[in-house]
């Protein structure tokens, strides 16, 4: 049996670095990019092979597409987009800067990386693309405004181009983890820092909670789950005759889609302006 290649983006730690490492262990040919050559190089150390990509850089979505097609033979089987972040901070102070960075990682990068690797699945005739959205891909919390509109844009260019791509031999799925135990927490912390100023805002009080969970060890509590929860739908996502459209991982993730199903929308709000 041929070996199959998945290109995985955003691998420097959690999520993708768990996933890249499982899926080599399992004999795929792992593609491993990163943003820091730094990262790539560590990537390296712990035997990936592995390239420097920022998506948010279209000039080196195109040179590590042309390395990795080369190391690939030329096809792709599979694209796990999963390098992402997390902009906190209250719609009313969020810098349209701020916004528009969270959607040039989250989005357009994605977007943009995906609709070159398209071509080549359309060509060999077959391929997944798997995304990696959240569980705030479908319900909203406060202070994730920027993240939210992010993973709801991405859920919507998602289910579309897997209505377009249907004829083509193409499975496209969505995971949306709730809490995961990654750098996220800590890079979201940052992101805050940059854009948000705190003693200007009507929010104060609320955001020193904010940092104060953002910056603990545990923020998400007993029902976060580690990186391997993530890697596990990836697998059925790859290896499933049929995949599905939505691997949620979670508890957290199923409840809040069942309450989404059942619960009138002030109801729901009355329970996530409690998160």
């Amino acid at each position: 049996m041929t070996q199959q290649s998945i290109l995985i983006t955003g691998c420097s730690t959690g999520i993708g670095l768990d996933a890249a490492l499982t899926l080599h262990a399992r004999g795929y040919q792992v593609l491993a990019t990163a943003r820091k050559q730094q990262d790539v190089d560590t990537l390296i150390s712990k035997g990936l092979t592995a390239f420097q990509l920022d998506v948010t850089d279209y000039g080196s979505i195109d040179a590590a597409l042309v390395k990795i097609l080369t190391e690939s033979g030329g096809k792709l089987d599979f694209l796990f987009n999963n390098g992402a972040y997390g902009q906190p901070g209250a719609v009313e102070d969020l810098p349209t800067d701020a916004l528009r960075a969270q959607f040039e990682t989250n989005l357009f990068g994605w977007h943009e990386l995906t609709k070159r690797i398209i071509p080549i699945m359309r060509q060999q005739g077959h391929g997944r693309i798997i995304q990696c959205s959240s569980v705030l891909g479908f319900v909203s919390l406060k202070y994730r405004g920027a993240y939210n509109a992010s993973k709801y844009a991405l859920e919507g260019l998602t289910d579309t181009m897997r209505l377009e791509l249907k004829d083509a031999n193409i499975q496209v799925s969505l995971i949306e983890p709730g809490p995961i135990d990654t750098q996220f927490r800590a890079n979201a912390l940052q992101a805050f820092n940059q854009y948000i100023s705190v003693d200007d805002s009507v929010h104060e009080a609320d955001y020193k909670e904010q940092i104060k969970r953002l910056s603990s060890e545990n923020p998400g509590g007993s029902m976060t789950l580690p990186s391997s929860a993530v890697t596990k739908a990836l697998i059925h996502s790859l290896e499933a005759k049929r995949a599905k459209v939505r691997y949620r991982v979670t508890t957290p993730t199923k409840m809040f889609a069942f309450f989404k199903r059942i619960l009138p929308s002030r109801w729901l709000d009355s329970l996530l302006s409690k998160g």
